[in-house]
């Protein structure tokens, strides 16, 4: 769950039982003067209506009883031995209504409820008892649909504040989480607002300045060994020029060659690495330029075989991705040997890009190691050459198109690098 989510819902729910629970004490410290305001209607109903029955004529009583229900919904019954009355429900508004009545009418007075008609109350005149029936409406709550539109109302605002609270939140965080994101693809560093609350502010221009710092220290990195590897370049070239003007021994003038070549190439490396920018993005079409790459091998006698699967163009650095892939069949040529095949699929929305060989492969649990920048496989895949540094500039490639770099073990044998490319990142 979101920290949006997460914090919306428990700011609803807060609410949610602050205003349920409000509800109830309203209800609780509303029963006392309520129950008061409904005996004392009671009892003065009952009051008025024995005064009216006795002073009323004897002719006149049914005429007067009718009245009364008519005007004011209440029925008088005689009390008869055959009848049968529920007794009044757990409600402690009744409850308590039923025993201030009882007060003010004397103790033999008896109560009875019926849920679809009303409250019933017993009086006497004389010896002779009687039952009136009181309406339900006088002892309903008074809460219509328009208290029950403002309360929904009220809830209705509530909820948007939280929604609000919960937003002003989770935005500088979710800004946060896409700049680490766009700094981890390697990315240049937009800064993010510094702006909210004090912690959020703090956090943010926290985050700047790491990412300033970061940026300084990857700029005076690539300064550093771009500078040395230019420098060795100079004497290297010189050397080689005069072993090949010297007139040495064929043999051993190759051999020296051979080895300036080799310091050359990881010179190479060295620069490809300190380039800490993949280069911008733009329409290019990936099956033509592995196409281009296999020939490039084909044109110096390696074999190199390009199989692929038609795919749309998409926006990719086109030289970052050449030197990535060309990296790994490189690796493949120098400690798997011939034949290597270049695969391209696709899946999910991403293109993934394969190198295979039929070489000794990777150990187990070695695969993420030789990720790393300087690092080498002590074993059957270390001959000669390189600075550990082919496979972390094409981790470099794949982070910044959003994508990753898998080394996995082929069937019947070898290596499967993977190179996963997003076709859009955000």
């Amino acid at each position: 769950m979101t920290l949006f989510a997460r914090s919306f819902l428990l700011i609803a729910l807060l609410i949610v039982t602050a205003v349920l629970a409000s509800f109830q004490i309203y209800l609780v410290y509303e029963r006392e003067p309520r129950s008061r305001e409904l005996a004392q209607q009671t009892v003065s109903v009952i009051n008025l209506t024995r005064a009216a029955l006795v002073s009323a004529d004897p002719f006149r009583r049914r005429q007067l009883l009718i009245d009364l229900n008519e005007s004011e919904g209440l029925r008088v019954y005689p009390a008869t031995l055959s009848e049968r009355l529920a007794p009044l429900p757990g409600d402690p508004l009744l409850n308590r209504v039923a025993q201030r009545v009882r007060t003010a009418l004397g103790e033999n007075t008896r109560f009875a409820y019926d849920g679809e008609e009303g409250f019933w109350v017993s009086f006497f005149i004389d010896s002779d008892e009687f039952w009136a029936m009181l309406p339900l409406e006088r002892f309903a709550p008074a809460f219509g649909l328009q208290w029950l539109g403002w309360g929904l109302g009220l809830l209705a605002l509530a909820l948007a504040g939280a929604w609000l609270i919960a937003f002003g939140i989770a935005r500088p965080l979710a800004g946060l989480t896409r700049a680490a994101g766009r700094l981890g693809r390697g990315e240049p560093h937009q800064p993010v607002p510094e702006e909210g609350a004090r912690e959020l502010l703090a956090l943010a221009a926290a985050f700047n300045r790491m990412a300033s710092d970061l940026a300084g220290m990857e700029r005076e990195r690539a300064m550093v060994l771009a500078g040395i590897s230019h420098d060795l370049r100079t004497p290297l070239s010189r050397l080689r020029l005069m072993l090949e003007m010297s007139g040495a021994e064929s043999t051993a003038s190759e051999a020296m060659i051979t080895d300036i070549d080799e310091i050359d190439a990881v010179i190479g490396q060295f620069l490809d690495f300190a380039r800490s920018e993949t280069g911008d993005k733009s329409e290019n079409d990936l099956n033509e330029l592995l196409d281009d790459l296999a020939g490039h091998y084909a044109r110096l006698g390696r074999k190199v075989s390009f199989r692929h699967q038609p795919m749309p163009t998409f926006a990719f650095a086109r030289m970052a991705v050449r030197r990535a892939v060309a990296n790994l069949v490189d690796n493949a040529l120098r400690y798997a040997g011939e034949p290597v095949e270049i695969r391209t699929s696709t899946a999910e929305g991403k293109i993934c890009i394969e190198v295979l060989d039929r070489g000794p492969g990777i150990p187990p649990g070695e695969a993420e190691r030789l990720k790393r920048p300087f690092t080498r496989l002590d074993g059957s895949r270390a001959g000669p050459g390189g600075a550990g540094l082919g496979l972390a500039i094409v981790e470099r490639v794949a982070r910044a198109h959003a994508g990753a770099l898998q080394l996995l073990p082929r069937d019947g044998g070898g290596l499967l690098a993977r190179l996963v490319l997003a076709t859009a990142t955000r």
